[in-house]
């Protein structure tokens, strides 16, 4: 487990240099990673020049709160390519940043309410460039899950960082 959260922290370090490097910005909604990707983008001294906010969009409620979806939207299947993107762009769009980020999924131990198994999660990168992908872990240990989930979304985004 801490090997993965060093290679979580260092990734997100690569990502901050990137970020500040190009003057750009990152808005984040994540899911079943808990916060993990926000938390590890912040650990980065000089966050707050790259890093304009984000949330835990755990809930239908939240859809609607948060992200100001409206009840079609809200009633969209998650954990699929087509639902990050959206929640990306809509993160993106109401925070103004150059970057929106999302991860949407089942960390477990049990699978979702649609049908996806333990260790199921659905991610996209969009801004400049746009990037979405699907990763099944095979696991349904929720912890190990909650951190692949953070590190695959920040490597997502660091490959359009680096292209």
């Amino acid at each position: 487990m801490f090997d993965r959260t060093q290679s979580l922290l260092v990734l997100a370090n690569e990502i901050g240099a990137q970020l500040k490097s190009k003057k750009e910005t990152i808005a984040v909604a994540e899911s079943s990673s808990g916060g993990l990707i926000s938390a590890a983008l912040l650990t980065v001294p000089g966050a707050s020049s790259y890093f304009l906010g984000g949330g835990v969009i755990y809930t239908r409620e939240a859809r609607r709160a948060l992200l100001g979806f409206s009840e079609n939207e809200v009633s969209m299947r998650a954990a699929t390519e087509e639902y990050a993107t959206l929640v990306a762009k809509t993160i993106r769009h109401q925070l103004g940043a150059t970057w929106g980020l999302c991860e949407t999924g089942a960390s477990g131990p049990t699978g979702n309410s649609y049908g996806d198994p333990a260790g199921h999660t659905a991610m996209a990168a969009v801004g400049p460039e746009n990037k979405s992908a699907i990763l099944e872990t095979g696991s349904d240990n929720r912890e190990r899950n909650m951190l692949r989930f953070a590190e695959s979304t920040l490597h997502l985004l660091r490959s359009l960082l680096n292209s």
